[in-house]
């Protein structure tokens, strides 16, 4: 029994203590709508406001105490791995250096071919070893967004299979994605709905569990390499009242043409 000047349990709080999952960053699109400039640099490579888009995730990844992510590439991968290599070092106010540690699935030099967004994923997944995980594009610019450690274990005790940031749509995007109830539950509405729908980030939290079946048929892994869009696995989770979502206010822009990355560095 406890004496009055014994000290106070810790054991309770030090296994409260949560570890941020890792991040899988997308970035393996040929971007067909950048070129001319994206014949001869990756998208995620393109500069805006002094550093490259991707760099702007892995910043705000390293502040938020994430210590691993996967990059997914294909078009020009090699760029992308010879610019970040294995490790991402941020120097925190504190003067505490804040390392992300870096890891490539590299679709082109395994298939010939990007795999799209959800082919992609279960292809990372061995590498991620992770139930839950980040996910991002790299070629949107959030510069304020941050990966909250919070968000991150409120979405872990939840049966969610997705948490989706949605933002306002954007001109070149007018009907939006994705509509979201007052519970916080996103809606896969039919398109004669009414109801307001949003853009879908590309920003999420993600459980494995999405990218095997009843919700995905792809092979544990993707051996075979095939390819598979993201949007029909996120529908079917949403359908069975598995997807919450929440907005995103602050400034967001899909970077998919010149104009939209030129208008970013006015």
């Amino acid at each position: 029994m406890p004496t009055p000047h014994s000290p106070a349990p810790v054991a309770s709080a030090c296994a409260a203590v949560f570890t941020q999952p890792p991040a899988l960053l997308l970035a393996a699109g040929r971007g067909e709508r950048m070129r001319p400039l994206s014949d001869t640099t990756p998208k995620p490579l393109l500069a805006v406001r002094g550093q490259p888009l991707l760099q702007w995730h892995l910043r705000a990844l390293a502040a938020a105490g994430v210590r691993r992510a996967v990059i997914n590439t294909a078009w020009l991968g090699w760029q992308i791995r010879q610019r970040f290599s294995s490790q991402f070092s941020l120097q925190a106010l504190s003067s505490k250096r804040e390392e992300l540690s870096i890891s490539y699935s590299d679709e082109e030099q395994d298939f010939g071919h990007a795999l799209e967004t959800a082919g992609g994923i279960a292809r990372a997944l061995p590498l991620l070893r992770a139930h839950i995980f980040w996910l991002a594009a790299g070629d949107v610019f959030a510069p304020g967004f941050a990966f909250s450690a919070a968000a991150a274990q409120r979405f872990a005790a939840s049966d969610a299979l997705a948490h989706l940031w949605l933002v306002p749509n954007p001109a070149h995007h007018p009907g939006g994605d994705f509509s979201l109830d007052a519970e916080g539950r996103v809606l896969n509405l039919p398109a004669a709905s009414t109801a307001p729908r949003w853009t879908y980030s590309t920003i999420a939290l993600l459980r494995a569990e999405l990218f095997a079946a009843p919700w995905c048929d792809l092979a544990p892994g993707n051996p075979q390499g095939a390819a598979a869009p993201l949007a029909p696995l996120l529908r079917r989770a949403m359908d069975a009242g598995r997807v919450s979502g929440e907005l995103y206010s602050g400034q967001w822009a899909d970077v998919g043409t010149p104009q939209r990355l030129a208008a970013l560095n006015c």
